[in-house]
């Protein structure tokens, strides 16, 4: 039983885990309507034998001989062994039964979400999110937890981060992020009408395709395409994808989420291909790779400093539309600060409040204290508390996101756990990068790309996200860099 045999088995998993990647992605792009239903058949099936293939008591037999007598592994290795062993003693918990059953509700769920949107119809979605909610606390209850049921689904996306931690992360936002938004809103609004215009579909796809190249993103490793939800899927560090979607009527949309998907991408695009199908070989959690995301979309994307670069090249794009409208101008209307229904077209600010209320919903779902049985009027309701909007219709409601239909519950906190990471790194990043500014002003980012590759994409699993973070900044998450940051970009933006 050697270090050579705990590998292969690991890569032997991982071809079969990235074919249904690529079912999966294919099932977003370009299924026909009629190919749902053997769709959904194929990626379980799939999945039952991924989860053999993982949970064979053989295997289990070279974990354990590893991890407890393999003193020549180095220390790579070892992290590899015992990370691989903490996931199978986890996965060994789950029947084939249950893993296809899930996989099988999860396809039915995706499809339901589907016609519901179609319809803009949040009933057609109530029976089978209401099935999904089921299983989750079927899987929650086999994965067994300490504190709250939440966390055993939380710990799939942010590894030891707990719901009570969460509570506190959230009233920490609450207590300082809400009286700086209402702060904004008090003063004169920036316009931003000059992003609701028509913008050539074409031309907007040829400028995404630009500013990912432009980020770094390779396209020999990778592809754009189309979906009803931007996502990045990755297959191996050599093919990693990304998806956006087209409004004509609304530059942002493509604009935000080709730059956010690419920070994603970024991060795959870097780990380690030698490490194909083990820990070091993927990412450390869901707020660090989002953090990589919202650094670039946010951090990067939205300043002044980028828009320098890429503001000509934009104007020669669309002449007409963005006549008379100047660098400054510009800048400032697409970090308008304005609360509003959709989390992906979401500010900054509010952002973390579509994020908080996504949180409250589920966590309270997976308790049960509240059902999906008109959940859309939960929804509305919190919407109207939280942000002040009244929500129209489902699509602009609760059926924007995609991620209870996949089955991510859990997820959505990773989102606002990633923000405040992106702001902690960016911070060191201006530290440690002479000149880093001016780069960006000139339309280099290479060297913010090396630095991100060097401190976080190449280690993969060896660290988890707190770990990292000190080895990154010097210090744990610190919400306040978070804070020194917005207070200094709006300061300016709102005066």
């Amino acid at each position: 039983m050697t270090y050579n045999d705990y590998k292969s088995h690991m890569q032997k998993l991982a071809d079969v885990e990235y074919s249904i990647g690529v079912l999966s992605w294919d099932k977003e792009v370009n299924l026909p309507k009629k190919g749902a239903a053997f769709r959904s058949r194929q990626v379980a099936t799939l999945a039952g034998i991924a989860h053999n293939i993982f949970t064979d008591k053989g295997f289990g037999e070279i974990l354990k001989a590893l991890d407890e007598n393999g003193k020549d592994l180095t220390a790579g290795e070892a992290k590899n062994v015992a990370l691989t062993r903490k996931d199978y003693e986890r996965s060994s918990k789950f029947s084939e039964e249950f893993v296809m059953r899930s996989s099988q509700i999860t396809s039915e769920t995706y499809h339901a979400w589907l016609k519901a949107r179609e319809a803009n119809d949040y009933s057609l979605y109530e029976e089978a999110l209401g099935k999904m909610i089921e299983i989750k606390r079927e899987m929650a209850e086999i994965i067994g937890y300490e504190g709250h049921p939440y966390d055993a689904l939380l710990d799939e996306f942010e590894p030891g981060y707990t719901s009570a931690q969460l509570d506190t992360l959230f009233a920490d936002v609450k207590a300082k992020l809400v009286k700086f938004a209402a702060d904004i809103r008090s003063k004169k609004q920036v316009s931003n009408d000059f992003v609701f215009q028509h913008f050539d579909k074409d031309e907007q796809w040829e400028l995404g395709l630009d500013l990912l190249a432009k980020m770094g993103y390779d396209f020999d490793a990778g592809r754009q395409d189309v979906s009803p939800h931007p996502f990045t899927i990755n297959f191996s560090p050599e093919d990693v994808r990304v998806t956006t979607r087209v409004d004509e009527n609304d530059l942002a949309n493509m604009l935000w989420s080709c730059i956010h998907e690419g920070g994603h991408a970024l991060y795959e695009q870097g780990l380690k291909p030698e490490e194909y199908g083990l820990p070091l070989g993927r990412a450390i959690s869901l707020g660090i790779h989002e953090s990589q995301s919202r650094l670039w979309e946010n951090n990067v994307g939205r300043s002044l400093s980028y828009w320098k670069a890429h503001y000509p090249d934009l104007k020669k794009r669309f002449p007409e539309q963005l006549k008379g409208i100047g660098l400054k101008t510009f800048w400032k209307g697409i970090n308008r600060i304005e609360p509003n229904l959709i989390r992906t077209e979401a500010d900054e600010l509010h952002y973390h409040f579509h994020v908080m209320i996504r949180y409250e919903i589920e966590k309270g779902l997976v308790e049960g204290s509240i059902s999906t049985k008109g959940l859309d009027k939960v929804w509305n309701a919190k919407y109207k508390e939280y942000l002040g909007v009244d929500v129209p219709d489902a699509n602009q409601g609760i059926l924007q996101d995609i991620h209870w239909a996949h089955g991510s519950l859990g997820y959505f906190p990773t989102y606002s756990l990633g923000s405040f990471y992106a702001a902690q790194f960016y911070a060191q990043a201006e530290k440690d990068i002479p000149n880093l500014k001016a780069d960006i002003e000139a339309g280099d980012t290479s060297k913010l790309l090396v630095w991100l590759r060097e401190k976080i994409h190449v280690h993969g699993k060896m660290y988890d996200a707190n770990e990292l973070c000190v080895r990154v900044t010097g210090e744990e998450l610190n919400f306040q860099y978070f804070m020194d940051y917005i207070e200094g970009k709006y300061g300016g933006i709102y005066a």
